[in-house]
């Protein structure tokens, strides 16, 4: 049985680790909060850590020639091999300790990818990984809501209503994107019941997110988070309102903060709050209107988006994680 990292939940802000992992050498867009939840990511798994981003931003923008952020090992996978490239490291490191040819000790795999690399094009490799319990590793999910590396093209995370090089509004046809954003989380937590740990996550939360990389490398088996990243250029507003942009899609209750550990919800932070009734959400509009995609909604448009975040709240059978609701009796 492989190992499993001693990494103690941290408590407040102050007790982040100082040791840094992701470093200079980036060349990461001006306020992308994707290179944050990098850094933290690391922070939270420290050195012993082999690191797998698929192609992707966090890709591009870290591997410059003969220059690149990451002070663990780091290794290139392709843009849908995330889930297969973490099972055989996890496998290759497993055999290699086995047979003396290692030392065995906890390794931590951690592979990325975005929401193309993710949500679409590697969701059958991610599956696959997840049915691997014999495997320690993560999984992490950088969702800026479209395939910005190659600007901004919809993908299956993009929201209704996005303005995108896809889905550019017209004349004729104001909405190009009709589709709802794909719900990932509840999705493989449901396909995958074997699966000890799936969570949804936010930079812009730092606390809240180092404990979830820790918790999820801590379990035991493959485990999965979601994390949603403000985009700049993707998402079109001033690259400083990147942390506030995060908060702001927690606090209107657009994106819900949980964890599904052995099967149990557990709400997390202001969507704890808000599930409770203590905090009351904030208008979708406001996070709407500070963004560029979005400029070409109308009252109406939003007023529609609003209504379809109330339905996920107040008819859903869990509030913004599982679209289900029970039959009602006669």
């Amino acid at each position: 049985m492989t190992l499993l990292s001693d990494l103690p939940q941290i408590r407040g802000v102050k007790n982040i680790p100082i040791q840094e992992g992701f470093t200079s050498g980036h060349r990461t867009c001006q306020g992308c909060e994707s290179a944050l939840v990098m850094r933290l990511m690391i922070k939270a798994a420290g050195p012993r850590t082999i690191v797998v981003g698929s192609t992707g931003c966090m890709y591009v923008a870290n591997t410059t020639y003969y220059s690149t952020p990451w002070v663990v090992p780091w290794m290139h996978t392709q843009l849908g091999s995330s889930g297969s490239a973490a099972t055989g490291t996890a496998a290759g490191l497993r055999s290699m300790m086995r047979k003396g040819k290692m030392k065995d000790e906890p390794i931590n795999v951690i592979a990325f990818c975005g929401d193309g690399g993710g949500a679409d094009m590697g969701l059958s490799a991610i599956s696959a990984a997840l049915q691997h319990d014999e495997y320690n590793l993560l999984i992490l999910m950088y969702d800026n809501e479209s395939y910005a590396n190659t600007d901004i093209q919809v993908s299956g995370s993009s929201p209704w209503g996005a303005n995108s090089t896809f889905s550019p509004p017209g004349k004729v046809h104001r909405i190009m994107n009709n589709r709802w954003k794909k719900n990932m989380a509840p999705m493989l937590a449901t396909g995958h019941p074997n699966c000890r740990y799936i969570a949804t996550a936010c930079g812009s939360y730092g606390l809240d997110f180092t404990n979830k990389i820790r918790r999820a490398l801590t379990i035991g088996g493959p485990t999965f988070i979601h994390s949603i990243d403000p985009c700049p250029k993707g998402w079109d507003y001033d690259p400083k309102y990147s942390h506030e942009l995060g908060m702001l899609a927690v606090e209107t209750g657009l994106w819900v903060q949980y964890e599904i550990v052995d099967g149990e919800v557990i709400l997390n932070g202001p969507s704890r709050v808000i599930a409770k009734g203590i905090r009351q959400r904030k208008p979708v509009s406001e996070y709407l209107k500070r963004q560029g995609r979005f400029a070409h909604l109308t009252d109406e448009d939003m007023e529609y988006f609003q209504s379809k975040v109330d339905e996920s709240w107040e008819k859903w059978w869990l509030p913004g994680v599982v679209p289900f609701r029970p039959q009602e009796e006669e």
